[in-house]
């Protein structure tokens, strides 16, 4: 209904625009939207060609009759094969004029259509990456990673792949590895045990990737912020934002006297964490937050020790 009221008003903007036609001064005009002519109705006469449609590019509608009734396909990508470059085949069985087409055309057609559809991913690299990036989408949609991550991911595999990295491993460790890599650089927090267990692969053969790709492709990695990470333990163990903020602190102050230096920034916001939600008098075990941060209760206690020391807390 949307739609029809769009066409309508735009009907109606063309027609006030050329109300009347030039050869018989009726004002009866018909926008043909198939062929995009303004038509006078009373004596045929064109006023106006080629008029493009200012609607939308895609539509919601089921494919399950046939009728694709978008515009234009995907947009373009890297996070795929082709970078959603390639063309295909309408399935509209119709010719140029709108007329329907014979039997033996639609079959012909068809067979065309398939022999499209398969020619699309005839290289090693392009079926390489056909597989990689279904799998990263997977990826990217259980771990809420945003489009650009991905993006930055399939950038790298790419790379990767150009330089022969790819070559006797496994995809699914080297696009997990990617991934990781994407979330280091942008410095979203997300480990080793999140990927690993997201691709179903042991943690040790995901690091062992993701330090091929960072040696090789001599990629700089920045230093993670424990602070990143401190959101997302916090709603594992439900702090309150109270206890949030005042790990923050405990943070900053941390960085500023040294003692975050060369510290597994998990296991410090966690142990972070676990100072703030005591003195904010929070009942969080070293369990939980172990738990929720995916670290042992040894590494909050030493961590624990050592902010108590350094900041006199």
């Amino acid at each position: 209904m949307q739609t029809t009221a769009r066409d309508m008003a735009r009907q109606l903007r063309i027609q006030r625009a050329l109300d009347r036609c030039p050869r018989c001064g009726r004002d009866q005009m018909v926008l043909d939207s198939e062929s995009g002519e303004l038509i006078c109705g009373n004596c045929g006469f064109v006023l106006r060609e080629k008029i493009e449609d200012a609607g939308p590019e895609w539509r919601s509608s089921s494919k399950d009759d046939g009728k694709d009734e978008s515009r234009a396909g995907m947009p373009t990508t890297i996070a795929s094969h082709d970078m959603g470059l390639s063309t295909v085949i309408g399935s509209t069985n119709r010719d140029s004029t709108g007329r329907p087409l014979s039997g033996s055309m639609r079959t012909t057609l068809d067979r065309l259509r398939t022999w499209d559809r398969r020619s699309q991913m005839h290289e090693s690299s392009d079926r390489n990456m056909g597989k990689a990036f279904v799998q990263l989408s997977t990826f990217a949609d259980k771990l809420s990673l945003s489009q650009e991550i991905a993006e930055r991911a399939a950038y790298i595999y790419r790379k990767a792949l150009e330089r022969g990295l790819i070559r006797g491993r496994s995809i699914t460790e080297m696009i997990a590895a990617s991934l990781y890599a994407a979330c280091r650089d942008s410095e979203i927090p997300r480990t080793l045990k999140d990927l690993s267990e997201v691709a179903n692969i042991s943690r040790k053969d995901l690091a062992r990737s993701y330090r091929l790709l960072v040696r090789e492709m001599d990629i700089k990695m920045p230093v993670p912020d424990p602070a990143r990470s401190v959101a997302k333990i916090a709603s594992k163990v439900e702090a309150g934002e109270r206890t949030r903020r005042r790990a923050l602190e405990i943070l900053a102050n941390a960085r500023k006297m040294g003692v975050a230096a060369g510290k597994d920034p998990v296991g410090l916001a966690a142990s972070a964490l676990y100072v703030a939600s005591t003195l904010c008098g929070e009942d969080k075990t070293q369990r939980d937050i172990a738990r929720a941060a995916g670290v042992t209760e040894v590494t909050i206690r030493n961590r624990y020790k050592n902010l108590r020391v350094a900041l006199g807390i």
